[in-house]
């Protein structure tokens, strides 16, 4: 029995490594892509460790708050480097906050064509489609989210978060 107890936590602790190397939590730790705007989900990885001035520029300004300077240098950026997924998460996310919701639509579908599995993405999308309205959809988000996160991770934990509150608004106002 003792042996099978030892075997189990051996187990869970591979995992739960695993899971934090998968996250791009690997040596010294993954980085997240912005807050602001109803949450602050992540990418793959380190964004900061891009040496493009344009990229690093616009996570400033993403760490600011400054939506219309991240629209800028991200627009730049993607232009010359179109198969950056965290770019395109980015740039859909200053899209969203500046009110330009076709254009986050698309480039989150442009960031989850480049990177399926960017985390990043689903919970922008999922956030994207609350402020739309379409709970559902925020919802499919959170459940492919929830397939990709082995614990819950920030942004499940994010969106999750985001759609209690739209439910906690609703269930005051109505739909």
């Amino acid at each position: 029995m003792k042996q099978a107890i030892v075997m189990f936590i051996s187990g869970v602790s591979l995992a739960f490594s695993l899971s934090a190397l998968a996250a791009g939590g690997g040596g010294g730790g993954g980085g997240g892509g912005g807050g602001g705007g109803g949450g602050g989900g992540g990418g793959s990885g380190d964004l900061m460790a891009n040496p493009d001035p344009d990229f690093r520029a616009g996570m400033a300004a993403v760490r600011k708050g400054d939506w219309k300077q991240v629209e800028a240098r991200m627009t730049v950026y993607v232009a010359r480097s179109p198969g950056d997924a965290d770019a395109w998460n980015e740039l859909g996310h200053a899209h969203r906050i500046l009110g330009n919701m076709d254009a986050a639509l698309s480039d989150y579908d442009k960031a989850l064509k480049i990177d399926p599995k960017h985390k990043g993405a689903h919970e922008y999308l999922g956030e994207a489609y609350l402020q739309m309205g379409d709970l559902p959809r925020a919802e499919q988000e959170l459940k492919v989210l929830s397939s990709l996160c082995f614990f819950p991770c920030e942004e499940f934990t994010d969106l999750k978060g985001e759609i209690a509150k739209y439910r906690s608004k609703q269930s005051k106002t109505g739909p």
